[in-house]
């Protein structure tokens, strides 16, 4: 059977690309934004602490991907999806308090959030939904008593969110 020498190469390019990806994947270093699984939010108590967590997390094999900082957050974002947050204290105070999270990804962050509040309600305890907190993202947050000091946020699929800054180089 005679196969032409371009099929042959493309098969193997084909090949090496998906092992290239595959141990990308493995390596918790996935170059594209699909899957998005949504994120684990965790906060510093100020950029200080946020860089020297970052740091420390570094020394531990999870490098920052990207930065992703509005005037009122400042997120780094880590190669296996964790985030590490310092929020301004208005944003906190926003949030009863709350400070850390888990973000999951939806088409619709408010209807989402407002869903999640409603089931939350019917299960007893307290929830409300907050919209305001990161103006210009599409990000909606649900504070709630079935889980002190943490969040629950709906927002769009990352391919959606602002471009965030890549971290240079020599920072990872």
């Amino acid at each position: 059977m005679f196969l032409p020498m371009w099929l042959i190469l493309l098969a193997a390019l084909l090949f090496v690309g998906l092992a290239i990806w595959t141990a990308l994947l493995v390596t918790g270093r996935n170059p594209l934004p699909f899957p998005d699984v949504g994120s684990r939010i965790f906060a510093a108590s100020s950029p200080e602490a946020k860089a020297a967590i970052v740091a420390l997390l570094k020394q531990d094999g999870i490098r920052e991907r990207f930065r992703s900082d509005s005037s009122d957050i400042l997120r780094s974002i880590m190669w296996d999806g964790t985030i590490i947050n310092y929020s301004r204290p208005e944003v906190v105070q926003k949030l009863d308090s709350a400070t850390s999270g888990i973000g999951l990804v939806s088409s619709n962050p408010e209807a989402s959030a407002n869903r999640a509040a409603e089931f939350l309600r019917s299960r007893g305890f307290s929830a409300r939904v907050v919209t305001d907190v990161d103006p210009g993202l599409p990000i909606a947050y649900v504070v709630t008593n079935a889980m002190p000091g943490t969040i629950i946020n709906y927002r769009k699929h990352v391919i959606h969110l602002p471009r965030p800054q890549p971290v240079p180089s020599d920072a990872n």
